[in-house]
């Protein structure tokens, strides 16, 4: 699996944009696109780091030396990466409306992890569930589940 991630970082940080095909692919877009929104606002919290994991974990049924090469990859591919696009273009290609809700709900889950909503991460959302097709209803309703759980 590491392998395929570092194949797909370099051809995801080249100016080549072919389609993504593998699954690996699209684990790694996931995980980029939720490492960025605990990344924005300056802090990853060991909180964030961890709910990312399990999140991740649990999304793509991985062996935790799988979440661990996931999580390093999407890290560096978020800090190399200039823009929301190249995730979400990927993501987008390969599910369907409900998987897409269920990432926007994870984005959400990561921003309220540390216990505050920063700026920031609300905009990264809301443009990721642009750039995925998830209307601003289910945004919003997602958003409110994350936020009050119980």
């Amino acid at each position: 699996m590491l392998q395929s991630l570092k194949a797909f970082l370099a051809e995801f940080t080249a100016a080549d944009d072919k389609a993504a095909t593998t699954e690996d692919d699209l684990r790694l877009a996931a995980a980029a696109l939720m490492f960025h929104v605990i990344a924005v606002d300056g802090t990853v919290s060991p909180e964030e780091r961890l709910l990312l994991g399990d999140l991740l974990r649990e999304r793509f049924q991985l062996d935790p030396q799988e979440t661990r090469e996931l999580l390093a990859a999407a890290e560096n591919a978020e800090a190399e990466a200039v823009d929301l696009f190249h995730f979400t273009s990927v993501l987008k290609q390969r599910l369907d409306a409900a998987d897409r809700e269920r990432i926007i709900a994870m984005m959400w889950k990561l921003v309220f992890a540390d216990g505050k909503l920063h700026e920031f991460e609300d905009n990264v959302v809301w443009r990721a569930a642009e750039l995925l097709g998830v209307s601003n209803q289910a945004r919003i309703r997602l958003k409110q589940a994350a936020r009050d759980p119980g």
